[in-house]
């Protein structure tokens, strides 16, 4: 198969998650591929995205046709979903349980492109959709390669989710074969030890990849080439904290293909601060980012 040339190509899974809030659920779509698909979308970037899902959700997917992504699906024998609960008196913390797991990508279901992609994005929700022979082959094809390192080590066990650190040698052939790592400050804990995100990252980019992007609950944090910046989040509520970090993500990456980091990150900052305000996607126009920008940081 052989589509237009992306700038970026995000594979994961599409969700169907549930969100709860106090005891008050709502459904939901999820996933990288739709936070960060249609912020990408809306940054006037050429998004594709690889997914899987149940054939009979394949409607949901007309959200991307909406937004200009475009899209390959695979079938699968469920659709994945978490449901996200959380205490409007603590948004920044939440437990999950999940819903259903749309399984393991294969080989040949990551397509050719007509020219490379300048970012390849691993946004795995769960561990299992990605292994490290799938990680290989990417990195084989596609140069820069980015990972949300959640798909490596948040499994399902026993209708809950739980993170798992990984080892020694895991580490060296995961984070080897990365140009951009994502997590956040539990991720960062659970990988090192370290509550110290400084610390944490120091750790990791000893591994190998050259830009580690850390969402934590002041801000976002970008550290690459022995040097840091930090900017603090600027929303005025947290009804849309879900898909916080996939949009950060590709708000960053999208921006890195004419900013440096530190201009990247500002945007990131400023987009997810207006994202975190209303649940769903970004959808605003980008004037918006650059008026917060102007005004807050």
């Amino acid at each position: 198969m052989s589509i237009e040339s992306p700038d970026l190509v995000i594979l994961g899974h599409f969700a169907k998650d549930i969100i709860e809030i106090d005891g008050k659920s709502q459904n939901s779509l999820g996933g990288a591929v739709y936070y960060g698909g249609i912020v990408g979308s809306h940054m006037g970037l050429k998004i594709a995205i690889i997914t899987r899902l149940k054939e009979v959700d394949y409607s949901l997917l007309e959200i991307f046709k909406k937004n200009g992504v475009d899209y390959i699906a695979h079938p699968s024998e469920e659709t994945s979903g978490l449901r996200n609960i959380y205490s409007s008196k603590n948004m920044e913390f939440r437990e999950y349980k999940p819903l259903g797991f749309a399984g393991l990508f294969k080989k040949e279901e990551i397509p050719e492109f007509k020219s490379p992609p300048k970012y390849f994005v691993i946004g795995s929700i769960i561990a299992g959709e990605i292994d490290i022979d799938l990680l290989e082959h990417i990195k084989k094809k596609y140069n820069s390669v980015c990972l949300d390192i959640q798909g490596f080590i948040r499994y399902r066990d026993h209708g809950r989710v739980i993170y798992t650190s990984l080892s020694m040698k895991e580490k060296k052939q995961i984070l080897s074969r990365i140009n951009v790592l994502k997590l956040d400050q539990t991720e960062a804990e659970v990988l090192t030890g370290h509550q110290n995100l400084d610390k944490a990252a120091k750790e990791l980019a000893e591994f190998g990849p050259d830009e580690i992007l850390i969402t934590h609950e002041k801000g976002i944090t970008i550290y690459t080439f022995n040097t840091s910046f930090t900017f603090p989040w600027k929303n005025k509520s947290t009804f849309g904290r879900t898909g916080r970090g996939d949009t950060a993500f590709i708000s960053y990456i999208g921006s890195r293909l004419t900013k440096d980091p530190k201009e990247s990150l500002k945007f990131a900052a400023a987009l997810t601060s207006l994202k975190m305000e209303s649940p769903g996607p970004f959808n605003l126009p980008l004037y918006q980012v650059e008026r917060l920008i102007k005004k807050e940081y």
